[in-house]
């Protein structure tokens, strides 16, 4: 899952809203280098990841690409579940997005000791509002192309606004069918570690 999913899923008190996000950031062993509460909300980060990465329907969303794409699938449908999260917030959400972004904005400038390249991306990250403006389909597009950036084959990405664009309706449906299980997922990682943490 991509930024705005992790945020959502990770619990919404400062410190889970940055481990949510570290986890995109962090690698490698964790106890120690953290705060508890952030480390556990790095941990379900990795959690919600193995299990969407593992699960049948979004092995069937991924096999929705050309064979050509399937390496770079899971990438594009990370991203454009964003979308799908971003358009249908009021069916998931009590809070209105505005004001949710608004409390992560707010969680990362009062960190002063963020992960590097968080670090760097932050400001912008609030000043574009990057998490609103998933809800725009044509957004997408930046983002792709950011990310390709990063890859050492960008071109794996060309062309990728135009699949989505031709699998928009049943990749939409597949969110709408799988994000509930994800959802209760990520509720019961948090209510064990809640009421297993100390204090």
């Amino acid at each position: 899952m991509n930024y705005l999913a992790h945020l959502h899923l990770g619990g919404h008190r400062p410190a889970q809203l940055l481990g949510s996000l570290y986890g995109d950031f962090v690698k490698g062993p964790l106890p120690g280098r953290f705060p508890a509460e952030l480390e556990a909300a790095i941990r379900l980060h990795r959690s919600i990841d193995a299990f969407t990465d593992n699960h049948p329907m979004i092995k069937a969303s991924i096999a929705r690409f050309p064979a050509q794409r399937r390496r770079y699938a899971g990438i594009m449908l990370d991203v454009f579940f964003d979308h799908c999260l971003a358009r249908d917030w009021h069916r998931y959400a009590d809070l209105p997005l505005a004001v949710f972004t608004g409390k992560v904005y707010g969680a990362l400038a009062a960190e002063p000791q963020l992960p590097e390249r968080l670090a760097l991306i932050a400001p912008r990250m609030a000043a574009q509002d990057w998490l609103g403006s998933y809800r725009e389909f044509e957004v997408l597009e930046q983002v792709l192309g950011g990310i390709a950036r990063r890859l050492s084959r960008p071109e794996g990405l060309a062309g990728g606004m135009q699949e989505l664009q031709t699998l928009y309706q049943p990749l939409s449906a597949d969110f709408a069918e799988f994000y509930p299980q994800l959802q209760d997922f990520a509720q019961a990682a948090l209510a064990g570690r809640e009421t297993t943490s100390p204090g």
